[in-house]
């Protein structure tokens, strides 16, 4: 009885932290389906009256475009920072050396560094390099901060790795990258996976980077769309909570199909 108790209390915490944590996304909802007199009407109320479906089809034909620009650089993100942050991993995993401890301590500062720092610098660099307002430049951009994310995360968890198993590898002939390739990319997939999952994230919901490389509108993502929403005067707030909402369905869909990949590789790799 006292179990039944005890787990009635912890589900019945769950719901309620779950509700409060949620709330913001039903609202989100809720509003861009009202017009612009209920959105400021007192009182609220929490279920739109007269809900205004033709929104969601107008600002999807409208930010498709914007959307198809995000998923390009979001996926680009992913590819680049496992390619660099995959070996990365192996070699600081692999390689017991001195300098091993500092180059953990200095991706560790990299996290910390407030983005906006980076942000003035890349500018400056990408116009040299001629990779404003393209693709390349906004995937780098946001691969400076998925990179050593990602490097944390598969170096935890290819230490994880039993050494024999490598070894065995190299008694059969196999050098480092045949080790990588065939014996622990293959036991290190919860973890790409989680990698993966984190990068495409960072590089959905960035702002400040596309903000920062992009001075034109010929390549916007989605996050610089919505902020076009946001006038000096007035504010499309149905079209804007609209538009927030089909952003958030990639990532949502994203998070709930990879989710058991997510726990394996987050507990195996010691990130808490």
């Amino acid at each position: 009885m006292e179990g039944k108790v005890t787990k009635t209390v912890y589900l019945s915490l769950a719901i309620i932290v779950c509700a409060f944590m949620l709330f913001p996304l039903y609202w989100t909802i809720v509003s861009s389906l009202k017009n612009n007199t209920q959105l400021f009407a007192f009182p609220q109320t929490f279920f739109p009256p007269t809900p205004q479906w033709n929104v969601y089809s107008q600002a999807f034909g409208s930010q498709w475009p914007h959307l198809v620009v995000s998923l390009v650089v979001s996926l680009g993100t992913v590819v680049l920072s496992l390619l660099i942050s995959l070996p990365a991993a192996y070699a600081l995993a692999q390689f017991k050396l001195k300098i091993t401890v500092v180059f953990v301590l200095i991706l560790l500062i990299v996290q910390m560094i407030p983005s906006i720092s980076l942000a003035n610098a890349l500018f400056l660099i990408f116009h040299n390099l001629h990779l404003l307002n393209s693709y390349q430049g906004l995937i780098l951009a946001d691969s400076t901060y998925a990179v050593p994310f990602d490097v944390l995360i598969l170096r935890a968890f290819i230490e994880s790795i039993p050494r024999e198993l490598i070894e065995a590898g190299f008694v059969d002939g196999a050098g480092n990258w045949l080790a990588l390739i065939r014996i622990v990319t293959p036991i290190s997939k919860s973890a790409i996976i989680t990698a993966a999952l984190f990068s495409f994230l960072f590089a959905w919901g960035d702002f400040l980077y596309a903000l920062t490389v992009t001075t034109t509108n010929s390549i916007q993502p989605i996050t610089l769309s919505i902020y076009q929403y946001i006038g000096s005067h007035s504010t499309e707030w149905n079209s804007l909570m609209a538009t927030a909402v089909l952003a958030s369905i990639p990532a949502g869909l994203l998070l709930i199909f990879t989710q058991r990949y997510i726990n394996a590789g987050i507990s195996t790799s010691g990130i808490k």
